[in-house]
């Protein structure tokens, strides 16, 4: 998918700003130009079952505590999506995992949620499916986007794991693009 080409024929404002590829917050901090937008953290997540995928964005130094979100989204127990799944669902590799990554999501089976504070930004950082460039995209043209695309945003308190130490979350290191 040409996700330029989607977004201007939407009219779906952005700016860009290249880099080179980050895999990591650590590298993106490091790597990417400095801009206004929130610096958000992409996880794809799956249900036990695998019957049930969700997109759930947080603030970039924020660490979910996917045990007390699994009941908030009313399922058992959740788990990282593989990079198989997240081909499958989102067309993308890890690393590269971004909103507008739904726009591979045709048949709507990805549920998105974004924690408070990234859905009262006015303005987020977005992958633009690779890792090598960051979009700036506003608030409003993030909802117009999701309409297009035919998601439906749960916004939501995202449970945070709590530290042991400077920067290590309670059950290890986490990475985000």
């Amino acid at each position: 998918m040409d996700i330029y080409s989607f977004l201007s024929q939407h009219s779906i404002a952005y700016a860009r700003h290249d880099h080179p590829a980050v895999f990591t917050c650590e590298q993106a901090e490091r790597l990417v130009p400095p801009m206004e937008a929130a610096r958000t953290k992409n996880l794809f997540l799956r249900n036990r079952k695998g019957t049930r995928h969700f997109l759930v964005v947080v603030g970039y130094e924020k660490s979910a505590d996917l045990k007390q979100l699994a009941p908030l989204l009313d399922v058992d127990k959740l788990s990282m999506g593989t990079p198989e799944r997240m081909l499958e669902f989102l067309g993308v590799e890890p690393g590269s995992v971004t909103i507008l990554a739904l726009a591979n999501d045709h048949q709507g089976k990805v549920e998105v949620v974004f924690d408070q504070p990234i859905a009262e930004a006015s303005s987020l950082r977005c992958h633009p499916l690779v890792n090598t460039a960051t979009l700036e995209v506003s608030a409003e043209d993030i909802r117009r986007f999701l309409q297009v695309t035919g998601h439906q945003l749960k916004v939501m308190d995202v449970p945070g794991r709590q530290e042991l130490g400077p920067g290590i979350p309670q059950g290890g290191l986490t990475q985000c693009p």
